[in-house]
């Protein structure tokens, strides 16, 4: 453990650590233990977290590339020699397993480093005005300038990592940031804002604000002062932020139910590991988790047996403890929904091929076949470690189930006609299609981002700093 379970964790304004009178518990999700304790802001503290980044904004905007890149540098550094610390904090209050959670610190790491090298990359060009008769004897530049203030609004699941693909661009970019973390785990959040400040940001330059998303994101969402909201979380929650921000830049990651098609070529001992891993990591809490799965009618049987006779063996336990594989969902409430869904897909024809017992917020591994696509296993997002695995005659039939969504994050195939797996490419309406691969594939310097439900935008530092960067236009 780092310092808690009895540290306390105050909010960062204005270079500031912020005390409120409504102190709060954050809880180890599997067991309930106390975390450490955090406190929430009202709007007093809302207003002063904006009037901080405003007042900032042109402290970072006065930054050159090299001095962007160079804090970005410093910050890859400090959490480096911190990662043991960071990785404890995510496993505590988010519930993952210790094991995923160093994972999520490294991969917090590399994303620090495409956003320091994405700063001194940051150009913009030539445009070739004499292209027009009218242009004779002028010369354009394109340059890219900060927007601002950027609020970043950011989910449980990885709650470092996720941050930093929206704080570190925002920076590279040379923008100030107010930062509101997910309720259930605002100390890695915190405790990344101190990296920050370590690593010589301006004071104001990132702000971090702690407690319940509905009052904090309505001022962020109409604040004139805020240029751009970058928002990683539920559709419902990413529509209402969309309309309330009128014409401020709005970037949404909203989720997804993703699916992999395994064709009967495919080879299955390279793919089976993959989607149990990709269907169960932290408990499916992932928004590229695997949630369906398509195999052939010649291979589904096998396939519901080897992914069975894996997720069984799969060791649950507390996040903290090395041997962990599985661990609980976020809270007990997500637990009984997921559970529920499993119990109505049964009700309407699915089988329960193994898992689905649960304990408080604990839910072992459950796979289903013969689930009715209207089901809310296949439907909707489940957000837990749940798969539905169904068959199918034919490729087309196969990319109209895949499209059979309101999402469209990510999206798989196993095959070895490299023919079909492009046309799969081509056809299935996502926003990312790997071959050979899961769905829940992700290295950080990519571009990553949806369709349909699944939201707006592309994150990945590159992408992502071309989002939080305004075009001006310059001739002479």
């Amino acid at each position: 453990m780092p310092d808690f379970p009895g540290a306390e964790y105050p909010m960062l304004i204005g270079g500031n650590s912020v005390r409120t009178l409504q102190p709060r518990p954050v809880r180890i999700p599997f067991d309930g233990s106390i975390a450490g304790t955090i406190f929430e802001a009202g709007p007093e503290q809302v207003e002063a977290a904006i009037a901080a980044a405003h007042k900032a904004a042109p402290a970072m905007r006065a930054l050159t590339r090299h001095e962007r890149s160079s804090i970005l540098y410093r910050a890859h550094t400090i959490l480096g020699e911190r990662r043991e610390q960071m990785a404890q904090a995510i496993a505590s209050e988010s519930g993952k397993p210790i094991r995923e959670a160093r994972v999520e610190v490294e991969r917090g790491l590399c994303t620090l480093l495409f956003s320091a090298e994405e700063a001194n990359r940051l150009h913009g060009e030539e445009v070739p005005m004499d292209a027009h008769p009218g242009g004779k004897g002028k010369t354009g530049l394109l340059v890219r300038e900060p927007l601002g203030v950027i609020a970043a609004i950011t989910p449980f699941n990885f709650p470092l990592n996720l941050s930093l693909h929206k704080i570190g661009p925002a920076i590279a970019g040379g923008n100030s940031v107010v930062h509101k973390p997910a309720s259930a785990t605002p100390i890695s959040a915190l405790l990344l804002a101190q990296i920050f400040a370590d690593a010589g940001l301006p004071p104001g330059a990132l702000n971090v604000i702690t407690g319940p998303g509905g009052t904090i994101g309505d001022m962020l969402c109409f604040d004139p002062r805020i240029a751009m909201i970058t928002f990683t979380g539920s559709p419902e929650v990413g529509q209402r932020i969309r309309n309330m921000a009128g014409l401020k830049r709005v970037t949404l990651e909203l989720g997804s139910n993703s699916a992999v098609i395994l064709e009967a070529d495919a080879d299955l001992d390279k793919a089976i590991p993959k989607c149990v891993a990709g269907a169960f990591a932290h408990s499916g809490q992932v928004c590229i988790s695997i949630q369906r799965i398509f195999a052939h009618e010649s291979i589904r049987d096998e396939v519901a047996v080897r992914m069975a006779e894996i997720a069984a063996k799969m060791r649950i336990g507390h996040p903290l403890e090395d041997t962990t594989e599985v661990s609980s969902l976020i809270t007990e409430s997500e637990a009984k929904r997921v559970e529920t869904w499993i119990g109505e897909a049964t009700e309407g024809g699915a089988k329960l091929v193994t898992g689905g017992e649960r304990k408080g917020s604990t839910l072992t591994p459950a796979i289903l076949t013969d689930v009715n696509p209207s089901a809310n296993l296949c439907a909707r997002e489940a957000f837990g470690p749940v798969v539905a695995l169904n068959s199918y005659k034919t490729l087309d039939e196969a990319i109209a189930m895949v499209n059979n969504s309101d999402y469209g994050l990510q999206a798989g195939m196993y095959t070895r006609d490299i023919e079909k797996a492009f046309r799969a490419a081509r056809e299935c309406h996502v926003g990312g299609f790997h071959i050979n691969e899961v769905p829940a594939f992700r290295v950080d310097q990519m571009p990553y981002g949806g369709v349909k439900l699944s939201g707006t935008g592309r994150e990945g530092p590159k992408y992502a700093v071309e989002e939080m960067t305004e075009l001006k236009l310059i001739t002479w």
